[in-house]
């Protein structure tokens, strides 16, 4: 049995990652500034689970709680996301890149101890969409081209943040490869793209959270980006990943940064997924608009060296979290 620190291990994803390390015979303990335990209570697992108060930004904090837990593997979650890290530069900085660094000199420091840093890249150190494809190949930026036309991005192909965000994704990236080739840390970085299911909070991608969980309780609602491909990844699966990244063998791995992803769709077919799962739901597609967002992702890699395999298809998905809201508002199931 192992011992893993989860940072943001009461936020959305990191409390699913907490869950499942649980369901898997680990010892966790969630690393957070907020020790709302609500997420974890909903998981089931909050009395499972270690939550200490701390903030990834405090570098003797970061060692202290990976020490005194006796960690041996690291989940780092902990990051402000795409509007909150517009909305303060600075701060961005210091908790994704600062914050970042702390622990992988946590690592460094208790090398004796730590075994593995497994955290959280993203898909947005990509390029818009518009420099990996045209007109369904691969262009010169990059990208395998499938046999449906699709320019599948590998790990290999551009990167090319646009937001702050990604950009500090981007430099973790890194600095977590000096990490590694000048001091032995061994890590594993995941870039997930948009994760959906209970209890996920707003941000720049909520509408996709609307799309869902307004029909659900039978609310109406209206969409834009009708043809627009977005990678469907349910939490579940993400919590999987991070996971299998934790404790992959070290021998099995060819590289260090992966893809990781679950189904591609369209927002119009998540629409028709969504009504066929609630009945009579009212929904509005238009195609105005589009997304900046890279997401058809090559995770290749990520099956062969890691194990991955995403368990829920948009269905699957669409199904358990619409059963779970509707349980939650005592609603009857659908």
């Amino acid at each position: 049995m192992a011992t893993a620190l989860v940072t943001g291990g009461t936020g959305f994803i990191g409390a699913y990652v907490a869950a499942d390390l649980v369901d898997h015979g680990h010892d966790v303990v969630a690393f957070d500034l907020s020790t709302d335990e609500t997420r974890l209570a909903k998981l089931g697992v909050d009395d499972d689970v270690d939550v200490v108060r701390g903030d990834v930004t405090d570098p003797t904090a970061v060692v202290r709680t990976v020490r005194e837990t006796g960690a041996t593997h690291v989940v780092h979650l902990a990051a402000l996301l795409t509007d909150a890290a517009e909305a303060d530069p600075r701060a961005a900085l210091d908790v994704n890149c600062g914050g970042t660094n702390n622990v992988f000199e946590a690592a460094r420091t208790l090398s004796d101890q730590v075994e593995r840093v497994a955290w959280a890249s993203s898909a947005a150190v990509y390029a818009p969409p518009d420099r990996y494809a045209d007109g369904g190949g691969a262009s010169s930026a990059g990208g395998r081209s499938g046999g449906d036309g699709t320019a599948w991005v590998t790990e290999d192909d551009l990167v090319y943040p646009d937001t702050l965000y990604g950009a500090t994704k981007e430099y973790n990236e890194h600095q977590a490869r000096v990490y590694a080739e000048a001091f032995g840390v061994s890590h594993v970085g995941l870039r997930p793209t948009v994760a959906y299911g209970p209890y996920r909070e707003t941000g720049g991608s909520a509408f996709l959270v609307d799309l869902v969980e307004k029909p659900a309780v039978g609310e109406s609602f209206a969409v834009e980006y009708g043809d627009q491909v977005i990678d469907w990844q349910y939490v579940r699966d993400i919590a999987q990943a991070f996971r299998k990244a934790a404790f992959a063998e070290e021998s099995a791995l060819s590289q260090r940064i992966y893809n990781v992803r679950g189904e591609c769709a369209t927002i119009r077919e998540a629409a028709e997924t969504v009504r066929s799962v609630v009945p009579g739901a009212d929904i509005s597609v238009s195609d105005e608009g589009e997304l900046p967002w890279t997401q058809t992702l090559d995770i290749t890699p990520a099956r062969e060296d890691l194990g991955y395999e995403p368990e829920y298809d948009l269905e699957a998905g669409v199904s358990e979290y619409v059963s779970v809201l509707r349980e939650e508002r005592g609603l009857d199931p659908v």
